[in-house]
């Protein structure tokens, strides 16, 4: 329970937390299958502390440099997310900046993957989880692979990048970040398709997908992993 010592963003926190329990009591799903990242774009390391000092161990970011500033400010136990697009020019700083970054969500290209890989392979460490971003919406502005080229590069992963881990699937939805069931089915189709042709268990494969104004319905519909900023942290700040 949340008490009056706490501050607004522990509390959102809570909130969210209370609601992804709820989500997976529908969905006839444990609690426990479902990852929340708190994803703290554009927020000061003081707000994000108080997630942490809350216990919670997550935390996404959309910007190489914003993650490689932070990170540092934060234990070792802090469990990283890079989300979105990531330019093949900037996984070695990527990888070397945040030693204890724990998942790359938005592998989407062979290029990127295979700049991914020989940047982790000099770092001993173990093999960096990373997933498919796919273009669910079909809208030009996004990135990722279409649908139908979803089996393809993450059979290069798996066969070709010996120090990433293929983890499975994200995807960002529409335009305005939000998701349809569309969105949902066409992911979790792309889940099916690939866990037959490589070989791989249902149970072993995430799906990330689901925000903050939709979540609750990715949870219904399959994922695995959302990923939640606003809704904790208040509406992003940008410079003018």
């Amino acid at each position: 329970m949340a008490t009056a010592a706490e501050s607004a963003t522990v509390q959102a926190l809570r909130d969210v937390m209370q609601r992804i329990q709820q989500a997976s009591e529908r969905a006839n799903r444990p609690v426990s299958s479902v990852r929340l990242v708190a994803v703290s774009k554009t927020k000061p390391v003081k707000m994000i502390r108080e997630v942490y000092d809350a216990g919670h161990r997550h935390f996404g970011e959309n910007y190489v440099q914003e993650l490689i500033d932070k990170a540092p400010q934060f234990p070792e136990d802090t469990k990283w997310h890079f989300i979105g697009h990531l330019q093949s020019n900037k996984a070695k700083a990527l990888v070397t900046g945040v030693p204890n970054l724990y998942m790359v969500e938005g592998v989407d290209s062979e290029k990127v993957a295979d700049h991914l890989d020989k940047a982790v392979s000099g770092l001993g460490r173990p093999p960096l989880k990373v997933l498919v971003q796919v273009n669910t919406s079909g809208e030009a502005s996004k990135s990722g692979v279409e649908p139908s080229n979803c089996v393809e590069l993450a059979k290069h992963i798996e066969e070709k990048c010996p120090n990433l881990h293929f983890s499975g699937f994200m995807t960002i939805g529409n335009l305005d970040y939000t998701s349809t069931p569309e969105n949902f089915k066409t992911l979790a189709s792309c889940q099916e398709k690939t866990c037959r042709e490589l070989g791989i268990p249902m149970e072993e494969f995430e799906l990330s997908m689901g925000m903050s104004s939709d979540f609750e319905l990715a949870i219904e519909m399959g994922s695995t992993n959302v990923r939640v900023g606003s809704t904790i942290f208040g509406a992003r700040e940008y410079a003018t």
